[in-house]
């Protein structure tokens, strides 16, 4: 069994359900390639679940991505997910893993900063991802559930995004 320590997060001032969702642009990644794409675009196509992870390789994310898609979340809505790593490691945990979503890659964490919702990561002077976090995006922006780490690591309420994403 795999020991850690759980660790407290200081509170943030992230975006909340009725709120509109910050826009962006990033690296966009599937399975083959990548394209920088911004947010707004991506919900010209219809609402979508946005997931913050942390890096590639950790196991907070696999097990987000495993849960995903035994859920079969992608067939009900796009799903994307967002993280420091590069497009390359993001192309390999795609094709590695059996990702079914496309995956925002933002190494400078500038997208996080966006959002306030930061995790300085400990022993790494200069060195911050994401918390974990996830929101469900209606088309015209509107946040309609907003769920933010309070602590290291956590998981999402998988039902609650569900039940979200059945409101939409």
């Amino acid at each position: 069994m795999v020991e850690f320590d759980v660790v407290e997060l200081e509170p943030t001032d992230h975006p909340e359900a009725g709120e509109q969702a910050p826009d962006f642009t990033r690296p966009l990644v599937d399975g083959e390639l990548w394209t920088d794409v911004s947010l707004s675009t991506l919900l010209d196509d219809g609402p979508l679940v946005l997931l913050f992870h942390p890096m590639d390789g950790a196991f907070p994310a696999t097990y987000a991505w495993n849960e995903i898609r035994e859920r079969g979340w992608t067939d009900e809505i796009a799903v994307v997910g967002l993280s420091i790593s590069t497009p390359y490691e993001h192309k390999r945990l795609i094709q590695e893993r059996g990702v079914d979503a496309r995956l925002f890659s933002d190494p400078g964490n500038g997208v996080a900063e966006q959002y306030d919702i930061v995790n300085d990561l400990d022993g790494m002077a200069g060195v911050s991802e994401p918390r974990p976090a996830a929101f469900v995006v209606d088309a015209d922006g509107t946040i309609r559930y907003a769920w933010v780490a309070e602590e290291w690591p956590s998981f999402p309420d998988y039902d609650a995004i569900e039940a979200a994403i059945d409101e939409l």
